[in-house]
């Protein structure tokens, strides 16, 4: 955690620098809940527009260090694509064909999808999940020579693959 803070009415959260996405890119943390802009969304990822992969693995890696139950709230509504990549990739992933069933429910209804969980990101998002040994073959076969026992190296790999998805 970061030791600046800032406060919004009774609330205070907790600052933190989580580069990549931009240089300078932050996201705020408490009462139970993250804004993290668009380094971290549901399903998925921002670009690393700024920084490195391994700069926006190792801020993602900062985000899912907080409490299972901390509530996602990202810069955009991109679920129901971002889902269809992560299918794409771990099919055999029950948890996310149950998220995305409920996502692709929620759109029709014309409600949000957003907030998510950390919780439901580490089972459901695929730039969290490199310790995956479905996902990590999936990536080795649209990216043969994938160092896929390097996170860093299989989190790019996901990365290149979501941005010509």
């Amino acid at each position: 955690m970061s030791s600046d803070t800032v406060a919004v009415g009774r609330e205070t959260a907790s600052v933190l620098f989580i580069p990549a996405h931009t240089r300078a890119h932050i996201a705020y943390y408490g009462a139970g809940a993250l804004f993290c802009g668009d380094t971290l969304f549901a399903c998925g990822c921002g670009r690393a527009f700024e920084g490195t992969p391994a700069q926006l693995h190792a801020s993602l890696q900062k985000l899912v260090a907080l409490p299972d139950d901390t509530l996602v709230y990202c810069g955009h509504e991109y679920t129901e694509k971002n889902l269809r990549f992560a299918a794409m990739l771990e099919p055999g992933n029950r948890r996310l064909g149950e998220k995305r069933a409920a996502v692709e429910a929620l759109r029709r209804a014309g409600r949000p999808t957003v907030p998510s969980t950390i919780g439901e990101e580490k089972a459901t998002n695929p730039f969290l999940r490199t310790s995956s040994p479905e996902l990590a073959a999936s990536v080795r076969e649209r990216v043969p020579g994938v160092r896929a026992e390097d996170p860093v190296a299989l989190f790019a790999a996901v990365r290149a693959l979501k941005d010509s998805f």
